[in-house]
């Protein structure tokens, strides 16, 4: 086979845990008690010439950055590639074992990553490379309304979890659609749209949420094997029929039925084959910090708390948050932090560009980046390559709620308000370069 063509390989494997594990998302304390639908990990590896470019995505809720890192790691290995080619995202179920390690919301489930998750995301990495084929690609993208914005504001003005049909959300779903150039037989569907994996909320059933049935789906009638990619969000829940962002298991179905009727009409919009081409555009990407608060007033707030062992999910993270704080000044060391940095890598397929960040970024910020963007068509990763709470809208900030206290209470070491801008003007520098 000519080096010079573009080729591309797909796998899965299965990561379903044992009935009895504990569930991610709400409480550390969800116990699950049966499996509604298996977990999957799936690869896609491109090659052309001397560059490889891998993207995985895994039905979990978030990487924690640390294992993230260790897991691209030994997939480089296995593959003999830079890490900085590989991209692991999370498709941000609730209803999965935890793997983000995130203050207050229970500890990594090691057992299940090193017996299941990492074995099965490094073969399937493995047998996606041996399966390489020249490709071809065409891309399909409707208007879903799968996914609404969940910042509900209350009559006091207050935000909270809910629906709030005023609010932005990203309408496009895109199927980018790979198949054998030569044979003409499918090799990957790949379906991006930007929603929470929350339809099914606290239950104990473990589930891919409204994406499984929607990839099911699909994948039985075109006979190809399609996977799903969570685009922007942060602000995005799934538009369920109880006026909420969360119900139980029959709203992962209700709506997974919906999503599976717009995978389908992406599918049957896809435009025609074009050759790919495959080109990584890598470089850091830095984000300014927030300095330290004074110290005296972190002192009083840690003296407000009564009981933090008792503190979980917001409470237990803006507890840590202070701690960190007044462990830096007790260290010697305030404001020693100026800039959160990103190896940053867009992986582009001919007029595709997937663009990975470690954050739950609001819609608005993929909406901008596809404005402004050189490629036709760019599709925005949350949850990717490591996992850093919610980077929202500048404008968003002020309302307060609930993803506005994880992005200003996630380190000790918050990022700018103005983070959303200054991601947009870095992705964009790194893209045209």
């Amino acid at each position: 086979m000519d080096v010079n063509i573009f080729t591309a390989g797909a796998a899965r494997e299965d990561i379903t845990p044992p009935v009895g594990t504990l569930l991610y998302g709400y409480t550390p304390d969800t116990v699950s008690e049966s499996v509604h639908d298996p977990l999957q990990t799936t690869a896609v590896v491109f090659r052309q010439g001397d560059e490889t470019a891998v993207l995985i995505t895994v039905t979990v809720g978030d990487f924690g950055t640390s294992l993230c890192d260790e897991l691209r790691e030994k997939i480089g290995a296995e593959l003999k590639i830079p890490t900085g080619r590989i991209t692991v995202s999370a498709t941000h179920t609730h209803s999965a074992p935890n793997v983000s390690g995130l203050e207050g919301w229970g500890d990594i489930d090691r057992s299940y990553v090193d017996g299941i998750l990492f074995p099965a995301a490094i073969g399937a990495c493995r047998k996606a490379l041996e399966s390489q084929r020249p490709a071809e690609i065409a891309v399909g993208v409707v208007r879903s309304k799968v996914g609404v914005n969940r910042r509900q504001q209350l009559p006091d003005g207050s935000i909270a979890l809910g629906q709030n049909p005023w609010g932005c959300y990203d309408p496009y779903m895109t199927c980018v659609a790979i198949r054998d150039s030569e044979t003409k037989k499918g090799i990957v569907n790949m379906i991006h749209y930007g929603c929470h994996g929350t339809a099914a909320g606290r239950n104990h059933e473990i589930t891919r949420d409204w994406s499984g049935i929607m990839t099911d789906r699909l994948e039985a009638q075109t006979g190809v094997l399609t996977a799903y990619w969570n685009g922007a969000q942060g602000d995005v829940g799934p538009r369920l029929t109880n006026g909420q962002t969360v119900g139980d298991i029959r709203f992962v179905e209700e709506l997974g039925g919906v999503a599976a009727q717009d995978a389908l009409r992406a599918w049957d919009a896809l435009g025609p084959y074009k050759e790919g081409g495959l080109t990584v555009y890598e470089d850091e990407l830095r984000i300014p910090r927030k300095p330290l608060p004074p110290y005296e007033s972190v002192k009083a707030k840690l003296a407000s708390y009564a009981d933090p062992d008792a503190l979980i999910n917001l409470q237990r993270l803006e507890y840590a948050y202070y701690k960190a704080v007044a462990d830096e000044y007790e260290a010697g060391r305030p404001n020693r932090e100026k800039d959160f940095i990103i190896s940053h890598a867009v992986t582009s397929i001919g007029d595709v560009a997937f663009v990975p960040y470690p954050f739950e970024i609001f819609a608005e910020t993929s909406m901008r980046l596809r404005a402004y963007s050189p490629f036709r068509y760019t599709l925005c990763l949350s949850n990717s390559n490591g996992y850093n709470a919610y980077l929202p809208t500048e404008d968003q900030i002020v309302r307060g709620g609930y993803e506005i206290g994880c992005f200003l209470y996630s380190s000790a070491y918050p990022l700018v308000n103005n983070a959303d801008q200054v991601i947009l003007d870095e992705t964009l520098r790194i893209m045209k370069r």
